[in-house]
Order: C-alpha cells, then sequence, then structure tokens
C-alpha cells in the first residue's frame, strides 16, 4: 500500500522517449506529416500555406486569409460553414509574419467529408462583392477599436522598429488599407500564394491509409514546387520611442530585438536566460514589478522564431504615472544578470521547472505533434529536446552571466511605450 506520509522518491530525467509522426510526400518539397496513435475519436488537420503577412502589403494577406471559406460560385458561405457544422466539425484560420494556416477539427469518422469541403472551398474560392464588402467593413471596425488600446498601438510601434530593415516585415496595417483593397488584388494573392502555395499538411487521428492517400492526392495540385524563401538578415532600431496617448490611463510596454531560431547555438542556453528573467510565475521581472513594486497584473518575457531569424520581447502594461520606474526595473534586472552570477539554488529551481514543462508539453499525440512541428520547421529532429534536457541540466551561472552581457545590453534593445 502506498505510504502518503513519505515523500515521493525524485527521478531525475535523462531522456524522453518523443514520437515522430509519420512522413508522406505530396511532391519533391512538400510532406504531409500524420500522428495516428490517437486514442479518441478526434482528428486535427492543418494545412500551411506560403502566405504570410511578409508575402504582401497593405493588409492584402489579412484580408484573402479571411475569405478563403467565403464561397465559391457553386456554394455560398453560409452552405459551406453548414456542411461543416453539420458533422460536428470546426475551422480556424491565422495569419502570422510567415504563415497562413487553416485548421480543422472533427471526428475521424467526418475527416474525409470535412477536409474535401474545406479544401474545395480554399480552392475555388470567388470573392463574391458582398463577402468583400462584409469582411473589409468588419475588419475596419475592429481596427479602429484596436487603435484605441495602448498594447495594439506599443506593438505597431514595436514591430516598425524590431523589423526595421525589412519594408514588408516592419509594415503595419493603416485604415486606408480597408478602404483601398480590392477583389482583383485578393484574387492576385490567392492565386500566386494559395492556388499554389501549400507547404505542409499536418493530420492528427487515427485515420486509415485509404484517407490518408486521398488527402495527398487532393493536395498535390495546390502543393508547392520551390522552396519558400524568408529574410535571414533583418536588423532592429534600438533606441527609445515613447508614443503618448492623451487619455490613457496604462501605458503598454514592450522592450526586445531581434534575435536567432533553434538553429543557433546559444538558442537552448538563452531559453534559461529568458526562463529566470521572465518566462514562469517566479521570474525576476514578475517578482520585482509586480510582487514588490505592485506596478502591474502581469510582466513577461517570450523568445519567438521565424524561419530564418527570431526575436525576444518583454512585455507588460503599467499605470501611466509608474511608465519611467517600470522601465527602471526593467533595466535593472537586465543588468543585473550581467553583473551577478545567478545563487545555485535559484538556478536549480529553474533547471527542475524547465525540465517539468518541457515533459508537460509532451503529454500526448497532440502535445507531441507540436514539439515536433516546433522542429520540424528549423530542419530538426525531436533528438532537439533531449539536447535540450542535457543542455539544460549543464548550464551553469557563469554561462548565464556570459549570455546576459551578449544579449541583454540595454543600448542593442528597442524600447517602445505606449499610453
Amino acid at each position: 500500500m502506498l505510504n502518503r506520509t513519505e515523500q515521493p522518491i525524485l527521478q531525475p530525467i535523462e531522456k524522453v522517449d518523443f514520437v515522430a509522426p509519420q512522413k508522406h510526400s505530396i511532391n519533391a518539397q512538400v510532406d504531409l506529416f500524420h500522428m495516428k496513435k490517437v486514442a479518441d475519436e478526434t482528428t486535427r488537420i492543418d494545412l500551411y500555406f506560403d502566405a504570410g503577412k511578409c508575402k504582401g502589403l497593405n493588409g492584402i494577406p489579412a484580408f484573402t486569409n479571411g475569405l478563403l471559406l467565403s464561397g465559391t460560385k457553386d456554394k455560398s458561405s453560409l452552405e459551406i460553414n453548414e456542411a461543416i457544422n453539420s458533422l460536428g466539425g470546426f475551422y480556424e484560420s491565422g495569419l502570422s509574419i510567415e504563415n497562413s494556416v487553416v485548421t480543422i477539427y472533427c471526428l475521424r469518422e467526418h475527416a474525409q467529408s470535412i477536409f474535401d469541403t474545406v479544401l474545395d472551398a480554399i480552392k475555388n474560392v470567388n470573392f463574391h462583392e458582398k463577402e468583400v464588402t462584409e469582411l473589409l467593413s468588419d475588419r475596419k471596425q475592429k481596427f479602429s477599436i484596436s487603435m484605441e488600446k495602448v498594447s495594439y498601438g506599443a506593438q505597431r510601434e514595436f514591430q516598425k522598429h524590431l523589423f526595421a530593415s525589412n519594408e514588408i516585415y516592419s509594415s503595419v496595417s493603416e485604415l486606408e488599407d480597408f478602404d483601398n483593397a480590392t477583389i482583383e488584388q485578393l484574387k492576385k494573392f490567392h492565386t500566386d500564394f494559395y492556388k499554389k502555395g501549400l507547404k505542409k499538411v499536418v493530420v492528427v487521428g487515427d485515420l486509415n491509409d485509404e484517407i490518408i492517400s486521398s488527402f495527398i492526392d487532393t493536395c498535390r495540385p495546390i502543393a508547392k514546387e520551390t522552396v519558400g524563401t524568408y529574410d535571414s538578415s533583418i536588423v532592429s532600431n534600438p533606441g527609445n520611442f515613447i508614443i503618448e496617448k492623451e487619455g490613457a490611463i496604462q501605458t503598454a510596454i514592450r522592450v526586445g530585438r531581434t534575435l536567432f531560431n533553434k538553429n543557433h547555438s546559444d538558442y537552448l542556453e538563452f531559453l534559461v536566460l529568458h526562463t529566470i528573467l521572465g518566462d514562469y510565475f517566479g521570474s525576476r521581472l514578475m517578482s520585482n514589478i509586480r510582487e514588490d513594486k505592485g506596478y502591474t497584473y502581469g510582466i513577461g518575457t517570450m523568445v519567438s522564431e521565424l524561419n530564418q531569424t527570431g526575436y525576444f520581447l518583454t512585455s507588460t502594461e503599467v499605470r501611466k504615472d509608474v511608465r519611467d520606474a517600470t522601465l527602471k526595473e526593467i533595466q535593472y534586472e537586465f543588468e543585473r544578470l550581467q553583473n551577478e552570477l545567478v545563487q545555485e539554488d535559484e538556478l536549480e529551481l529553474i533547471k527542475n521547472y524547465m525540465l517539468g514543462q518541457l515533459l508537460k508539453s509532451a503529454d500526448g499525440p497532440y502535445a507531441m505533434t507540436d514539439l515536433f512541428l516546433s522542429v520540424q520547421t528549423h530542419g530538426k529532429s525531436l533528438d532537439f529536446y533531449n539536447e535540450a534536457i542535457d543542455v539544460i541540466k549543464a548550464i551553469d551561472a557563469n554561462r548565464i552571466q556570459e549570455l546576459a552581457k551578449t544579449y541583454l545590453r540595454w543600448e542593442d534593445l528597442t524600447v517602445v511605450a505606449c499610453g
């Protein structure tokens, strides 16, 4: 019988047996990845297109993405959505700087039917004038509301300076974009980046080989035939950028810089530094600026990756009257990591936290697939995470200080405050 008065023996994490999805070739450049080991009836299908924001200006990529299931010459948007909803499925479409992704959720028994419905809608979208007008009007209204928020203003300004060396990566939407977009522009973007822009398909669900083969055949006509190209040399514009917003009660703060992705030798070690600084509830920024000073409800850091590069970001919202004090404390925490060695007990806590989070993120086929996708984008295998375990366990305070001196120098950072 389990003795609950005794603490369980701690088992150190040495290695995790990750499970990779099976790879099927659609053409020489595009693959379908299938994670079949799913115990229940659920299915998820992700369609990645080379149609992100970096492929166009003036909001055209976002508008096109929002209209993908807006109707063909044979079916209205209502008919398409009813066909999906009647089978208990639903879909999401999303847009990032370098990707456009359509995700389908359904039961496996309806996967074939819903997949065919969605693919037909994407391939043959007709950009009906009524649908285009309604989407642009709705997006314009939401944009106007967003522009009143200090968080949105800070993010826009930060993007301009973070990607300063690249006109398209740094571009942000303007109000006139919603009035100037034309159906011809949308059709051209769809032709250029969707009709031959599919770059990856991911299926999670216990589907048989016949259905997977059908998916491959359906996708082949729109699969990319060339390797996608992305900027690998983006340079940010460091400095302080203050946007005064009349009537604002709060100030949104963004501090960061261009960095790197998983292919850089310092990536895994930098994640340890970033966790200490702001990537968990007990982080230094949270302890100082929330718990001690009471300036904010929350502050954190993130490391975001692109195909060929990446960036580091610190984000928070504070009372307008403590803007300068908050920036001073953020700078203090950055410089403290450069000037003082992290104590052994804090470092041990961080290591255990990160290893626990890694195990948690590998729980189940959906989570395991997402881990795979995170490394597959950068040409790596799931062995990357066992390498991460070794790096986390081995890093010491001197190396963390060295990384802080290299990557957290205040003069190299883009600092934006809007409020």
